[in-house]
């Protein structure tokens, strides 16, 4: 409950909230904290349970008791940052942030009940998750250059409703090829969300604030992918074709977006005057930086030990430890919800820090160690100790590297730089079981399968960590980045 602005005898502003308080008056002769305010003013306070809280000299924010200790635990949790949690253009994005996981990690649970229904086969039934991600590689760059020039409402909106009459159609048929063209549509709509959320929230926040925005928003997607898999699977159990229903949320969301959230962009843009060529090589000349190339090439590790360890999860766990598929799908949860809770902690860390260099370094060496921990492990107690690891290192490493790609671009190109680094992480996510898959082929007849596992991924993990540190190194001694476009 708030109101402003507001006018006092410091000629500042004092603003309650964001809806009319009835009984306080447009005007007072109230001082910046409250304590002077007109009788009439003082009731209406009183009467609404407000709390001055000064924002800037001359300036103070009224909040309720309810607000002011939500405030003291979201401080407590996720840093001085937090209360960004409040902010309705970041509700909106978190709201739409729900949609993008559900095109992997639906999947993973209902892949083998959706091969007869689809007339598919045990070979076949993958190219469901590979016609969704091929088409991200190619259009999340083409989405963040549109988002420069249009704005990042437009695109995020045409996202949603591509996300969910994909995903909902599905339900609506039974020919496998038509299907496949539906997963493609998903992937496109796939392509203009999560780049452009993380793009508006680095047109919303700077700094610590930005770090943490993005870290909430990460922890979002860990969250998603925990719960909705477990629904999926109950569901499908009903009719294979439930769980796809489940994409229709996205039309409410679209219409949420549509009505309340605002045009984060700056309005006067220089993307928006543009034409394509310019933009393109305004955007070229941006990533053949220094800086920014490292950024963009960084971005991609992480993926590497993550989509490597959700490859061979099952192998490791099943064959080597002699474990269950209920046990390895525990085993991903537990990274799920490591990285969860570990993104929370990004922009508390970016806070504490003069350089993120040393962070970043501690996470990559923690993402690369807990990830061998995982391939080593001779029992699943270590493994589990491990994933832990693990998800720590992954949640921080991505939500500061998103954090600084983002702030390292002007506000007209940063759709295109973000979408970038997003379209190489898509492009690591992509190769990394092929890489995986060739090195056992090849070490498996020198060394056993195990142990042609185990090396693999420990040496892959390993590579893409010290890759990941290679970069930060090269953005620590490489000079700012020029903006002279």
């Amino acid at each position: 409950m708030s109101i402003g602005p507001h006018n006092c005898w410091l000629r500042g502003t004092v603003t309650i909230s964001a809806r009319p308080v009835e009984g306080l008056s447009d005007t007072c002769p109230g001082g910046p904290h409250g304590r002077h305010l007109s009788p009439r003013c003082s009731v209406a306070l009183l009467r609404w349970r407000l709390w001055p809280v000064a924002q800037s000299p001359g300036s103070t924010r009224y909040i309720s008791r309810r607000e002011r200790l939500g405030d003291g635990l979201f401080r407590l949790l996720f840093g001085e940052d937090a209360t960004v949690v409040r902010d309705r253009s970041f509700q909106l994005l978190v709201l739409a942030n729900v949609l993008p996981p559900l095109g992997t990690a639906l999947m993973s649970p209902i892949l083998g009940s959706l091969i007869d229904p689809l007339g598919a086969s045990p070979a076949s039934i993958g190219l469901i998750i590979s016609a969704f991600t091929a088409p991200a590689v190619v259009m999340i760059p083409i989405a963040g250059g549109i988002a420069d020039r249009a704005g990042r409402k437009p695109v995020i909106l045409t996202g949603l409703v591509c996300f969910g009459l994909g995903g909902t159609a599905i339900a609506l048929t039974t020919d496998f090829r038509v299907v496949l063209g539906l997963r493609l549509l998903q992937g496109i709509g796939f392509a203009a969300l999560t780049p452009i959320i993380i793009t508006s929230i680095g047109d919303l926040y700077t700094g610590s604030a930005q770090a943490t925005a993005q870290g909430l928003r990460f922890t979002g997607s860990g969250l998603t992918q925990t719960v909705f898999p477990l629904a999926g699977g109950v569901l499908v159990g009903l009719a294979w074709q439930y769980p796809f229903l489940l994409h229709a949320v996205a039309f409410p969301v679209a219409a949420v977006v549509y009505v309340w959230f605002d045009e984060p962009a700056p309005a006067d843009s220089a993307g928006a005057g543009r034409s394509l060529s310019a933009q393109v090589r305004a955007i070229w000349g941006l990533v053949t930086q220094r800086r920014a190339a490292a950024m963009v090439i960084a971005r991609g590790t992480p993926n590497i030990a993550w989509i490597g360890f959700l490859t061979y999860n099952s192998i490791v766990v099943v064959d080597i430890l002699g474990g269950t598929p209920a046990q390895a799908g525990l085993l991903a949860a537990l990274g799920s919800l490591s990285y969860a809770a570990s993104a929370t902690q990004a922009g508390r860390i970016s806070a504490v820090f003069d350089s993120q260099l040393s962070p970043l370094i501690v996470a990559n060496v923690a993402l690369a160690g807990g990830t061998s921990a995982i391939f080593l492990a001779r029992s699943l107690t270590a493994a589990y100790a491990g994933v832990v690891v693990m998800g720590a290192g992954f949640g921080v490493v991505l939500s500061l590297y998103r954090s600084i790609i983002s702030e390292m671009a002007p506000d007209d190109l940063r759709g295109g730089l973000v979408s970038l680094g997003e379209g190489n992480g898509r492009a690591a996510s992509t190769i990394t079981p092929a890489l995986l898959g060739g090195a056992i082929a090849l070490g498996t007849p020198v060394v056993g399968f195990e142990s042609a596992v185990q090396s693999a991924g420990v040496g892959l993990s390993v590579l893409a960590a010290a890759v990941g540190i290679g970069c930060l190194v090269v953005l620590h001694t490489a000079p700012p980045i020029r903006t002279d476009n």
